[in-house]
């Protein structure tokens, strides 16, 4: 494994962190929202603004090859600058690269007929329209998808569908959702039972019952989601019939590890906060950075998230070398490690800030509720854990 950085790369990497000085973080600051009304505008007028000049500076859809219209640069080197854009909540969106978009452009492109990809990728990719993910359902368990229930009926040349979902991030605004749902129930394989269609949210029968609040956050995108007797061409559906849980893992491979990436820039930012801020504030005749507890602090916070960085790079260099598929274990493991990291250095920088670390004057606020977030989606935590050791443990077997 080559860690060297081409020379274009890290000129990439620097131009972006001066735009984000320069654009993203004062936009940050003044806490726009973009609709939250289906039909309505994609994003508002700043951030459209700012949307085009990162076309231009071509800094947008790192994740996607030049002929989708993405940048089209290694997923290593992705790696690198999705760190840099994970300092901002707004930054992916600013760039074209947020989630859960950017999951669906990857498998459109992939997956998607030339139809659907005129229809509904161009649009998503050049930034007019938003997208959804309507896959996780209240009534059963996450973690194993086989146990959900909504259902595609097939009817002539229509799909009907009924069911139940939440943590559909993305719907409020969005033009499409991206449905799981089950097309073969007879199926002897209970992984060929189901499908992912795309639904216009226009479509009747979609119905968006409310945003679900997390841990005190109102204003989010987690949308409720009922799908009654919702009705849409089978030409709709992505992929063969059948074929849900290959899309499936194809996404949520890559995307597992594109929100390691932004971890670490959630991570960095907060471990920069926490420095600068222990160098100032002054308690007992010193400041904090003269405390032995703080520096124990520091230096733990530097080496872990060193060691998540490099477990990141050394993941997407096994996609980029040998494809997702082989690089499973890693991103099981960088998934619960970097959530741990993540954590962590949070934790410790909202403690050094005191009471003024869990106002909203600071965004350590906001990094704290990702954080405990980070350990339950893309597959919980214990999990992967389960998955890593399975993998470990079936090497040694019958050895003994």
């Amino acid at each position: 494994m080559d860690f060297a950085i081409p020379e274009e790369i890290q000129e990439l990497c620097r131009n972006i962190e001066a735009f984000m000085q320069q654009h993203v973080y004062p936009l940050e600051r003044t806490h726009e929202r973009w609709s939250m009304e289906v039909g309505g505008p994609a994003y508002p007028p700043a951030v459209k603004a700012l949307q085009a000049k990162a076309k231009a500076a071509g800094y947008w859809a790192f994740h996607l090859p030049k002929e989708a219209g993405g940048a089209g640069i290694p997923f290593m080197h992705y790696a690198l600058v999705n760190e840099i854009l994970g300092r901002s909540p707004i930054a992916p969106v600013v760039c074209g690269s947020q989630a859960p978009d950017s999951g669906n452009a990857e498998i459109l492109w992939r997956f998607g007929t030339d139809e659907q990809k005129k229809r509904w990728l161009k649009p998503l990719v050049d930034g007019d329209i938003r997208s959804c993910f309507s896959m996780t359902e209240p009534e059963v368990a996450g973690s194993d998808p086989r146990l959900l229930r909504t259902t595609a009926r097939r009817d002539g040349d229509d799909y009907v569908i009924n069911g139940h979902k939440w943590f559909t991030s993305g719907a409020h605004g969005a033009s499409f959702a991206i449905v799981m749902a089950m097309t073969n129930p007879q199926a002897e394989n209970s992984y060929l039972r189901y499908s992912q269609i795309i639904v216009p949210t226009d479509t009747p029968g979609f119905r968006i019952a409310r945003g679900v609040p997390v841990m005190g956050d109102y204003d989010n995108h987690h949308a409720e989601i009922w799908y009654e007797d919702c009705r849409v061409p089978v030409t709709n559906s992505l992929g063969d019939e059948g074929g849900g849980f290959i899309i499936a893992q194809e996404r949520l491979g890559p995307g597992r590890i594109h929100h390691c990436m932004r971890w670490l820039g959630v991570a960095q930012r907060s471990f920069e906060m926490m420095c600068e801020y222990a160098t100032q504030r002054e308690m007992f005749g010193s400041t904090l950075s003269r405390k032995a507890n703080i520096q124990d602090w520091i230096a733990e916070a530097r080496a872990d998230i060193q060691a998540a960085r490099l477990m990141t790079l050394h993941a997407a260099w096994k996609i980029d070398t040998q494809g997702a598929h082989a690089a499973r274990e890693e991103i099981s493991l960088i998934k619960f490690f970097g959530a741990k990291v993540l954590h962590s250095v949070v934790d410790k920088a909202v403690q050094v800030f005191g009471a003024a670390g869990v106002t909203e004057d600071h965004p350590l606020s906001m990094f704290y509720r990702q954080a405990r977030f980070a350990r339950i989606y893309d597959g919980p935590d214990e999990v992967h854990k389960m998955v890593v050791a399975r993998r470990i443990l079936a090497q040694y077997e019958g050895k003994s």
